[in-house]
């Protein structure tokens, strides 16, 4: 791993630790044990240093995204999978960073929103059909809207007002809504292997 390819990793942990805002091209330096200036030769400015760590956090969401399809037996075991790198991913992440880069960093928010509209999205309604095709997820579900529902849901608990992160957890909140989310969608086979794979992952998670 090169020098920039290790800024962009340490800055991405500080950003979804502390908040965007939060961080300074100080700190980030600080933290890399380098001088400002040093640091200043590989990103012109903050801007572009967050605008680095999106691409590279997006790319490796969906290159997760895309092992979890394939790594899974059957759409419901995909799920749960996805569910596991949603809570390695959010479990310490400060609600605050996408308010942040919203409000200032436009450029960088853009890319956020094109995975999270194109890929995303694709990826939701893929794996509904995979689960109306396997027979686990009911065959009168209207799947363009279904997905769109899941992905803004997601989106929810970033919302600070409706969920205050002194007292909600970014994971949990996305956990608990994806979790509802499924079984809404299942046939009576779809729900006997939900709680399979749920029985399995508490059983883990109690270990």
């Amino acid at each position: 791993m090169d020098t920039k390819e290790r800024i962009i990793e340490q800055a991405r942990d500080l950003f979804l630790r502390l908040g965007i805002r939060s961080v300074s091209m100080d700190d980030v330096a600080g933290l890399m044990g380098m001088s400002k200036k040093t640091l200043y030769q590989h990103f012109e400015d903050k801007d572009e240093l967050v605008e680095r760590v999106v691409t590279f956090e997006t790319t490796r969401m969906q290159d997760e995204c895309h092992n979890c399809a394939n790594s899974a037996q059957n759409s419901v075991e995909e799920i749960f999978k996805t569910m596991e790198m949603v809570m390695q991913h959010f479990r310490n992440m400060n609600p605050m960073v996408l308010f942040d880069l919203h409000k200032f960093h436009g450029k960088a928010y853009a890319k956020f929103m094109e995975h999270k509209n194109i890929f995303l999205l694709d990826f939701i309604s893929t794996n509904l059909k995979r689960g109306v095709s396997e027979g686990y997820f009911r065959q009168d579900i209207k799947i363009d809207i279904l997905a769109k529902f899941r992905l803004e849901s997601m989106m929810l608990a970033f919302n600070m007002e409706a969920f205050p992160p002194a007292k909600y957890n970014v994971a949990e909140v996305t956990i608990t809504l994806i979790e509802n989310f499924l079984y809404g969608l299942a046939t009576e086979s779809g729900f006997k292997l939900i709680e399979q794979y749920k029985a399995k992952k508490n059983t883990i998670h109690a270990q």
